[in-house]
């Protein structure tokens, strides 16, 4: 296995691009920092549930998401990354304009790692919290293409 990637930033973007559930829902990665990903919703009509709020499923995806992409970027060029489990807390009703989903790896092991986020509804300039996550992710091999 190699060592630390100098462009990890572009390996989670190429990778971002290519999750296929992301582009579907309209997600976009918009902020990568070694440990640290940002990914933001527009709200779309279409993602809501029977209140009209953003559907849970919906909100766990982007935190998911996040959280993965946080540690793909710790880790070297050979290595991918897969959720082992994850747990989330819904703190509020899903109502805004867009959502943001942040990512962060509180420990980076060789093979495990822990990470936490939240989800953010932002109404005008306000935001609010709606979700919290903890997830554990496992570090693979690269998929042979």
């Amino acid at each position: 296995m190699g060592g630390v990637d100098q462009d990890f930033e572009q390996r989670v973007r190429t990778s971002f691009r290519r999750q296929k559930i992301m582009e579907t829902i309209g997600a976009m990665l918009t902020r990568v920092a070694p440990g640290f990903v940002e990914i933001e919703l527009p709200f779309h009509d279409g993602l809501t549930q029977q209140h009209g709020y953003m559907h849970a499923g919906i909100l766990t995806a982007i935190a998911d998401s996040a959280c993965g992409y946080a540690t793909l970027s710790l880790l070297p060029a050979d290595a991918e990354v897969l959720t082992v489990e994850y747990k989330v807390n819904f703190l509020a009703p899903a109502q805004g304009t867009r959502f943001i989903a942040r990512g962060r790896v509180v420990r980076s092991g060789r093979t495990v790692s822990a990470c936490a986020g939240e989800v953010v509804a932002v109404n005008g300039g306000a935001e609010v919290a709606v979700a919290m996550i903890l997830a554990t992710m496992i570090r693979s091999s690269k998929k042979a293409e």
